[in-house]
């Protein structure tokens, strides 16, 4: 049967371990909510996923972990580290907080600045998604687990052909200048725009389920929320790009964890890339933020 080497699930069932933890508090409403410098809201939910993942890890794979709520570290230390973990133990807090099903946990490996395994795990729906990308792993590919289901179904994104209406999948919030600049270029280069809206890392797996076409980001994201999805995209066909150069988005490499604008993609073959690229050219620059 075709499905995730040993490591990959081993990972993917300590992220449904820390999605139950999450899913006590989900269900009772019974948590408490502090906000972090950044006005980012965390849980008491974000804190007990967090206590379950780091434990693990080491007896999985003994190497540094950069958590969302763990300590912060230096660029330069984080950059010595040519292997790392990097989570997020509840990505989309606030949709948790809304009651909104759309969260996740995400766990990635990051070798040398790529995102080799990624598992991200949505514990209202018990959709549980694997990336793997290094053959000494185990098989590469994208797989997905859903409820009640002891089979992988493997995943291969889907291609998007010139003039077809575009899906497009985004957040909920307020989106940038640089973002309606580029609806409005996409609406001449496409077959019009279908928009949808989505929570958390869900967006880059439903890239990978060929569902929608593109997920552009050009506002702030941190690392630890798009890897373990970039991961499971690029298992599966597609590409997480720096919007500037649409060059692969790369992580553990910069002195701050925020994210450059990007776009996901779920078709990144060479066909594809002739149209993105012209829809790119055709673009002002990016500004960022």
């Amino acid at each position: 049967m075709d499905r995730p080497g040993d490591l990959p699930r081993q990972v993917a069932e300590l992220a449904c371990r820390a999605g139950e933890a999450i899913m006590e508090y989900f269900q009772a409403g019974n948590y408490s909510v502090e906000h972090k410098r950044d006005s980012s809201p965390v849980t008491t939910a974000d804190i007990a996923a967090h206590d379950i993942i780091v434990s693990a890890l080491p007896e999985l794979l003994d190497v540094p972990v950069i958590s969302e709520e763990g300590a912060a570290q230096t660029g330069a230390v984080r950059r010595s580290w040519p292997r790392c973990w990097l989570i997020d133990p509840l990505d989309g807090t606030r949709e948790f907080i809304a009651g909104r099903g759309e969260f996740t946990v995400n766990i990635a490996l990051i070798d040398n600045g790529r995102p080799v395994l990624g598992i991200v795990y949505c514990p209202p729906h018990e959709r549980l998604y694997v990336g793997s990308l290094d053959a000494t792993m185990g098989p590469c590919g994208a797989y997905l687990q859903r409820a009640q289901e002891t089979i992988w179904r493997r995943l291969g994104g889907t291609h998007f052909q010139s003039g077809e209406p575009l899906h497009m999948v985004q957040g909920r919030r307020t989106k940038c200048s640089d973002e309606l600049q580029l609806l409005t270029q996409l609406q001449a280069f496409s077959g019009g725009l279908v928009m949808h809206q989505l929570g958390s890392s869900l967006k880059l797996c439903a890239l990978a389920e060929g569902r929608y076409h593109m997920y552009p980001r050009l506002g702030p994201t941190c690392e630890w929320d798009t890897a373990a999805g970039h991961a499971v995209l690029e298992a599966a066909g597609g590409e997480v790009l720096n919007a500037t150069d649409l060059q692969p988005l790369t992580y553990n490499l910069r002195a701050s964890l925020l994210n450059p604008p990007f776009w996901a993609l779920t078709d990144w073959s060479p066909k594809a890339q002739q149209f993105w690229q012209q829809v790119h050219q055709a673009l002002p620059p990016v500004t960022g933020y």
